[in-house]
């Protein structure tokens, strides 16, 4: 059983479209959302960047049913882990138990904003470590101490701690963050279908544990306009997180992606209005054994015309084929 998620994707829309956009996946029927985190969006031409956080506090009184996730914050530069253990069960409570901390080691893109400059990856990799171990601590209760290598906490504590805390997804890319995923995440979160980082999830005590997926789309009853729109707004995503981590500005992000043409993008995001081809492009995550797979629609704009062709249509299809969502 593989369920079906809906992303609301800060970097397309302003803070009250998307949470119109949050309501309409809801009444729409898919199974939950995730929200990316970002002070600057991928490439110009997206032209968003409002504050997740806030935007997540309205939805969760916008919408009743379906599941919230940060997908992913970054809990070491722009964020203090203490801030943001404060932030996540603020938003349990608000939610009424329905989200999810996903977090991850940040890309320099949004985090370059304070001024810390850029580690290596090793170093942002043991900061995420320390990171989570103390957002845990805080969800335990009482008063934290700690003195890190990275980071210090003085006497914090959450003063509204939800009954059942946040569980905690942990973003993958390689061998090292699924250590870290398997050894201190409830969940894996990745961008790719490679069954190799489940794998390594696994090896380091991620079995059973759920594991979810994000696949960018771009539907229009037009195929060449959802080429185009791809092309555009989202040419970025081939790039892999490997390089995606390290460029800081949507110009560099532009120039790196100038060779990149439509055919190039449409090969590997399904466009278009033939739900078959947005099935086959899904089912290499199910194949590879994500059991959650949220998908990423392109542009802000065309957010309502794909959330009623995807409760008539993309949904029943996926469903028929990968089985039923909660």
């Amino acid at each position: 059983m593989v369920r079906i998620g809906y992303t609301m994707m800060t970097e397309h829309a302003g803070p009250r479209a998307l949470v119109d956009h949050l309501v309409g996946a809801e009444e729409a029927g898919f199974d939950f959302s995730v929200t990316s985190d970002h002070s600057f969006p991928w490439l110009r031409s997206q032209g968003h960047a409002p504050y997740a956080w806030s935007v997540l506090g309205a939805a969760a009184q916008a919408t009743s049913r379906i599941p919230l996730m940060t997908y992913v914050t970054c809990p070491t530069f722009r964020y203090h882990p203490a801030v943001v253990a404060q932030k996540a069960a603020t938003l349990q409570l608000l939610s009424r138990g329905r989200f999810r901390l996903g977090l991850g080691a940040g890309e320099n893109l949004n985090e370059h904003v304070v001024g810390g400059g850029w580690p290596a990856v090793d170093v942002r990799h043991a900061m995420l470590r320390e990171a989570v171990e103390i957002i845990r601590a805080l969800f335990e209760g009482g008063h934290v101490n700690h003195r890190g290598e990275h980071f210090d906490v003085e006497s914090a504590r959450l003063w509204d701690l939800p009954e059942t805390p946040p569980p905690i997804g942990v973003a993958v890319s390689g061998e090292q963050s699924c250590a870290l995923a398997g050894e201190l995440a409830d969940l894996v979160i990745a961008t790719e279908p490679e069954p190799e980082l489940l794998s390594a999830f696994d090896r380091h005590g991620g079995t059973g544990k759920p594991r979810v997926g994000q696949l960018p789309v771009s539907y229009d009853p037009d195929r060449e306009a959802a080429v185009a729109r791809a092309h555009d707004q989202f040419r970025w995503f081939g790039g892999g997180w490997k390089v995606n981590a390290e460029l800081p500005h949507p110009d560099a992000f532009a120039a790196a992606t100038r060779f990149v043409t439509p055919e190039d993008v449409a090969a590997s995001i399904p466009c278009g209005n033939d739900p078959a081809a947005f099935v086959d492009a899904v089912r290499p995550y199910a194949e590879a054994g994500f059991t959650e797979i949220a998908l990423v629609q392109t542009g802000g704009e065309t957010q309502p015309a794909f959330l009623d062709w995807s409760r008539t249509t993309l949904l029943p299809a996926l469903r028929d084929t990968l089985g039923e969502g909660s």
